[in-house]
């Protein structure tokens, strides 16, 4: 059965991608059950179909466009202009840099002795798969919307996007407050409270939502300003009346 896991992760993956939410969950169950005396292990797996989804996910976008330059880094080049070279390879190091330093809750829980799974871990484990799943959903309900040419002055408001503006950004933050608290199971995992922390300040002050707000706004116009008006900017919430 273990060798089987990492086929049973990738037809979770792709059921996650056509919203087939009971199977992904019924292979969710299996994978648990096989790695409950390995908390490692399932760390292991559940980072490695966090970073498969993600990655498919950013091929197939970056792909649709492909030669256009995505819209953000055309910004960073055009702010830059002659050092663009220079500041570029200083950027995706220091995201190097960051990569590492939050892996801190995944070294916490493979240098955990204990094989038992703990009350905190079963929590973190549960929250990973909701948030997992959210943002698969939001990530899908953002291509069909946009898939569709009569949508392409429009703002996607539908399912999870009523409810929140970026809510692939806030399931992504789910996903590290999950890490945390599966870390914290372990001796000194409290200490890696810093990366769901940090994480929320990069994408709430930095590098998520200003930046795509602003390119929102830049070609949406008073559309997406009138989005900004009745929805929340992070946590799904009922929209505000018209």
């Amino acid at each position: 059965m273990a060798q089987d896991i990492p086929k049973i992760l990738d037809r979770a993956r792709r059921s996650l991608e056509k919203n087939k939410l009971r199977e992904a969950i019924t292979d969710y169950e299996l994978v648990l059950n096989e790695s409950a005396g390995h908390p490692e292990a399932l760390m292991a797996l559940a980072v490695s179909l966090w970073s498969l989804r993600l990655g498919v996910y950013l091929y197939i976008r970056v792909m649709s466009h492909h030669p256009k330059e995505d819209r953000r880094y055309a910004e960073l080049r055009n702010a830059w202009r002659d050092n663009t070279n220079r500041n570029m390879f200083w950027f995706f190091q220091m995201q190097a840099l960051l990569l590492a330093v939050l892996s801190t809750p995944f070294l916490m829980v493979c240098l955990n002795a204990e094989d038992s799974l703990k009350p905190l871990e079963a929590a973190g484990i549960i929250l990973f798969m909701i948030a997992i799943t959210g943002e698969s959903l939001a990530d899908r309900q953002l291509a069909r919307f946009k898939a569709d040419p009569t949508h392409r002055a429009a703002v996607c408001d539908v399912g999870l996007w009523r409810l929140s503006r970026h809510p692939n950004y806030f399931f992504e933050w789910l996903v590290w407050v999950a890490y945390f608290l599966w870390a914290s199971a372990s001796p000194y995992g409290w200490i890696s409270i810093y990366c769901p922390a940090l994480m929320l300040f990069f994408l709430l002050r930095v590098t998520g939502i200003p930046m795509t707000e602003r390119l929102s706004l830049q070609s949406k116009g008073a559309a997406f300003a009138d989005y900004q008006r009745r929805t929340s900017a992070f946590v799904p919430w009922f929209p505000k009346r018209s």
